[in-house]
């Protein structure tokens, strides 16, 4: 496994969501910070999130960025995979 920087480049967010990225831009970690979770996204699943976001960001440009993040947390069943990564780390 490679040695990767952690996600600390703020994307964007608000009061309830926030997006990081590492410098490299191949981890990112997307944070629900009312429910303190967070799910690290890499490899597949960050390109998967990428598509994902990309489709909200056109589709509902009007969106401030809680309103978009928590489309795709709650869309794309990232509360899950936190959980998950939570439980399994």
């Amino acid at each position: 496994m490679t040695d990767e920087s952690e996600p600390t480049k703020f994307v964007e967010g608000g009061e309830e969501y926030e997006l990081l990225a590492n410098d490299e831009g191949t981890t990112y970690l997307l944070r629900f910070k009312t429910e303190e979770l967070a799910v690290t996204l890499q490899g597949e699943q960050l390109a998967e999130f990428n598509k994902e976001y990309g489709l909200v960001k056109a589709q509902y440009p009007a969106y401030n960025s809680d309103q978009r993040l928590a489309q795709i947390w709650d869309q794309g069943g990232y509360s899950w995979l936190a959980a998950e990564q939570q439980e399994g780390g």
